[in-house]
């Protein structure tokens, strides 16, 4: 376990028992999740490519009697508390704690015998920056929730599960990359999810091998409209979908894109299915070149997957392009927005001499148009949900 682990743990740890006079019965964790390409294509039934933080969310927990749950949050230094009617219908628990209600809901629904249990909650995914701290937090309570439980839900069922937890309890209309990445994900390499069959590929993402680095700048940019947006941009593909008579935008080949872009009643429309289609192409194009090994030639794909987001889905935001803009002119390899947009961070391929270079230029960039300087963190592929010695 890393020192940076080992911090988190240490201090879901001392939460637990600060929080409930004894020590836990085990600690559970889960990573946030950058994504390497495929933005907006996981609800259009199409493929992603994230892969795994070193940043993680840890939940300490034990078994209490009866239909119970007590759940205290580092991050705010409340203790939420909620039964089984509280769980029984999505809204009666809400903030924070509605993510932690949602996945004994789910789970309940789903027919499984959830333990009651007191938890302590730490993260160092920070909140708001597109890094999926929501479903770290849902992951690392399933996980601990399975163990404690001896529940029968393997890993490649938690996912729609957690993803449920969020949709319809919490009420966010995310799709499933999130939770994926977050319980499945392993080290050294990038998951290549097909979300419509939610079958997984781990594909090898050794940056170390050819000198390369991810840089992940925070843009600091507060989510404008980030919801109401998201939203609007799905069912913009969902009412497009149906208008070209496919169960979803994943089914519109690249070959035959212009012949359906013609068929569409006006250019917004048009922009937004360009995105998606294309955007598929580039992470099957991402995920050929990794398998060959040719890291380094990614990176204009990275790019070019900014530039459709900025231009065709308009997802971006200054502070986000003056990152990407100032990290390529540094030297970056390709850069991008990741995350669902409208904020949140950008990564960058960088070859791992140049890191701190090309994030010095971003802070550079970003004091010369008065923004609030960006953070920074260079990243490596690491392992989805666990639970720690």
């Amino acid at each position: 376990m890393s020192d940076r682990h080992r911090d988190v743990a240490h201090r879901a740890t001392t939460g637990f028992q600060t929080a409930y006079g004894e020590a836990p019965a085990g600690r559970w964790a889960a990573p946030g999740r950058v994504n390497l390409i495929g933005e907006h294509t996981d609800y259009n039934d199409g493929f992603v490519l994230p892969f795994a933080l070193p940043l993680r969310t840890v939940a300490a927990a034990a078994t209490q009697a009866d239909d119970a749950w007590t759940v205290w949050s580092e991050l705010t230094g409340e203790t939420v508390a909620f039964g089984a009617d509280e769980v029984a219908a999505p809204g009666r628990v809400t903030g924070w704690g509605a993510y932690v209600a949602g996945v004994v809901w789910a789970l309940r629904e789903a027919g499984h015998r959830v333990p009651g249990a007191r938890l302590a909650i730490a993260s160092d995914v920070p909140l708001g920056a597109g890094l999926s701290s929501s479903a770290a937090l849902e992951a690392a309570v399933l996980t601990a929730l399975v163990d404690l439980g001896g529940l029968n839900l393997p890993a490649e069922d938690q996912p729609r599960l957690a993803q449920r937890a969020e949709n319809h309890y919490v009420g966010a209309p995310t799709g499933i990359m999130d939770q994926s990445a977050t319980i499945r994900c392993r080290t050294g390499h990038a998951l290549f999810l097909d979300c419509r069959s939610e079958q997984v590929e781990h594909i090898p993402f050794d940056l170390a091998r050819t000198g390369l680095a991810v840089l992940v700048i925070d843009s600091r940019a507060p989510h404008r409209h980030a919801d109401g947006e998201y939203a609007a941009r799905r069912a913009t593909c969902e009412r497009a979908a149906g208008l070209l008579g496919v169960p979803a935008l994943r089914d519109v080949p690249a070959s035959e894109l212009d012949d359906a872009l013609a068929r569409l009643p006006d250019d917004e429309t048009r922009r937004r299915v360009r995105h998606v289609v294309t955007e598929d192409q580039r992470v099957l194009e991402t995920v050929a070149l990794l398998r060959d090994g040719r890291i380094r030639r990614i990176g204009g794909l990275l790019t070019a997957s900014h530039a459709s987001m900025r231009d065709d889905f308009a997802i971006t935001v200054p502070e986000v392009d003056t990152a990407v803009e100032a990290a390529l002119a540094a030297g970056a390899l390709g850069a991008r927005m990741t995350g669902g947009g409208f904020g949140g961070c950008v990564l960058a391929l960088v070859d791992a001499a140049d890191a701190d270079q090309v994030a010095a230029a971003v802070t550079t960039a970003y004091a010369q148009r008065g923004f609030t300087a960006p953070d920074h963190l260079t990243v490596t592929p690491s392992t989805g949900a666990t639970r720690l010695p």
